[in-house]
């Protein structure tokens, strides 16, 4: 009789031999918000989640869309508030402490290390010196640390700096890409059973493709492929004041935000946040529309109704009013969706089991079946 085979055993042994295996599952457990509800719903699934650690995650668009709004301040702060270390390394010379703090980021060096790098191999380096300092403590003594890279599109390969210094700029001749995936690559697999992070933003061009008009990514697909979740962003005009008027003169932008890959809610759902100048992103902005895609806010009249038209408690605002989040409106709308996304998730559940029952049974039951069964084993 042959022996069970141990699992114990060749746990242990493959823990031995090879050095930095994971062994089991690494869901993420800490989430960082990206500063909006909407936003944060459409990559994890939750209002109230966001990017997680463990993960690497891509903030893409043109410039002044809102990448740098987005990751080096609405994410760092959020970061810095869950007591997450961030190490942000900027390779453009753009982010100004005046303008970080101007977004409530602490930048004193107890909460954030900020490196000013331009080589990819640099990058690399710093992200493994750091790894190999971090696995050598012990689990109650490392801290969550996210790292932030704004951004990739800038990053210089040993190849472009050489041509420069020889004033022949022929281009890297495809070895940035590479570089790029590398070092996403390395970074997932490093990361993937710690408590540390990496949110990077980077550029797009123009699509020249008739039939797929969504704007390309620079650096090639490689490391787009290696990273967890992937946001295309575009900007828009925002001409409109504070009371949400139509105006002429622009007062922020519209950052049109498309979830191109993510593990954790439905792809290619997008949203527009406005970011105005003035007073910065409202974590609310967006809401109303995803409701309006989720047919949880009907019109009503001129008004947008929140609940069964017959319903005493359904709660009827102007769309202003909603927008603003009037009386809590938009709090409660919250808690709605999430139930309802609940339920709805049970139901495919409770309806997959259903039909496996229903299969057992018929297989059990069905007389020709049980025929074909006799004779195959006469």
């Amino acid at each position: 009789m042959a022996k069970p085979f141990d699992v114990s055993k060749f746990r242990k042994n493959i823990s031995k031999s090879i050095a930095g295996l994971s062994i089991g599952f690494n869901d993420p457990t800490d989430w960082v918000s990206t500063g909006n509800y909407a936003l944060n719903y459409l990559i994890s699934g939750d209002f109230h989640k966001g990017i997680p650690l463990g993960k690497v995650t891509v903030f893409a668009g043109e410039s002044g869309a809102g990448k740098s709004y987005i990751c080096s301040g609405n994410i760092v702060k959020a970061a810095q508030d869950q007591g997450i270390f961030v190490v942000l390394i900027d390779s453009e010379n753009a982010l100004d402490e005046d303008w970080l703090k101007a977004l409530n980021v602490d930048t004193s060096e107890e909460k954030l290390l900020k490196l000013n790098m331009a080589m990819i191999d640099d990058v690399a380096k710093t992200v493994n010196d750091f790894m190999g300092e971090y696995r050598g403590m012990s689990e109650e003594d490392r801290p969550k640390v996210l790292f932030v890279i704004d951004s990739l599109g800038m990053l210089l390969t040993p190849t472009d700096v050489d041509q420069f210094q020889k004033g022949d700029l022929k281009g890297d001749l495809g070895r940035k890409p590479k570089a790029l995936t590398a070092l996403v690559r390395n970074c997932v697999n490093m990361f993937g059973s710690c408590n540390v992070g990496l949110v990077a933003t980077n550029h797009t061009y123009a699509s020249q493709d008739m039939f797929d008009p969504d704007d390309k990514i620079s650096g090639g697909q490689g490391f787009i492929y290696a990273s967890s979740i992937v946001v295309a962003m575009k900007k828009l005009k925002l001409k409109e004041d504070e009371d949400g008027n139509k105006i002429s003169e622009v007062k922020g932008i519209r950052a049109a935000c498309k979830v191109m890959k993510t593990r954790y809610a439905k792809p290619f759902e997008s949203v527009q946040v406005k970011i105005p100048y003035e007073t910065g992103m409202n974590p609310y902005s967006g809401l109303v529309d995803l409701a309006e895609k989720a047919n949880l806010l009907v019109k009503d009249g001129n008004r947008l109704r929140f609940g069964d038209e017959n319903d005493p408690d359904a709660i009827k605002q102007f769309r202003k009013a909603w927008e603003n989040n009037e009386e809590g409106c938009l709090d409660k709308l919250m808690v709605a969706y999430a139930n309802q996304s609940k339920e709805v998730n049970k139901s495919d559940v409770e309806t997959m089991e259903d039909i496996a029952v229903e299969a057992e049974m018929t297989a059990v039951e069905d007389p020709v079946v049980n025929e074909v069964d006799i004779e195959e084993q006469e």
